[in-house]
């Protein structure tokens, strides 16, 4: 017998490819549906709908919140974009995004005004005020979801 998160994975899946590679859902109503707490959705969304297995996952908490979830079609910079995204760590310097971010630029793989975009919302400048090794690792979480949204 599959275990209750398998099933609300397959549920979630399911509704995916049903929808062209986006839903939007309600936790409370899901949870409601498969007879479990609405944590049960949240780990579920959690483990099974990240970066790394391609899937964006937006959530807006609160009465009318939802969750969105979008599957994320990779074309060829696509795959090189996520294979950055997986292997790039939870810290990054400024001089080594920058370096991801020039090479991005040279190789096609984003417009210059992307570049100066990535940059500049991970520059020192603008994280100046949050200490190492804090700077870098939200550093790095930028410059991911930014990725990610490029992908997506």
């Amino acid at each position: 017998m599959a275990r209750l998160s398998d099933l609300i994975e397959a549920f979630i899946k399911q509704m995916i490819n049903d929808t062209n590679g986006s839903i939007e859902i309600q936790r409370n109503e899901l949870a409601s549906q498969f007879n479990c707490v609405p944590s049960q959705i949240n780990y579920v969304i959690d483990t099974r709908f990240t970066r790394d297995r391609g899937y964006y996952v937006e959530s807006r908490r609160g009465g009318g919140g939802h969750i969105r979830i979008r599957r994320v079609n990779i074309s060829r910079s696509g795959n090189y974009l996520m294979h950055i995204i997986t292997s790039m760590g939870d810290s990054i310097s400024q001089q080594s995004a920058e370096i991801f971010i020039n090479n991005f630029v040279d190789y096609d793989v984003i417009s210059g005004r992307e570049g100066f975009i990535l940059k500049a919302a991970t520059s020192d400048r603008s994280l100046g005020r949050i200490p190492l090794p804090d700077r870098d690792m939200l550093r790095a979480n930028i410059l991911k979801n930014m990725l990610m949204s490029l992908v997506v």
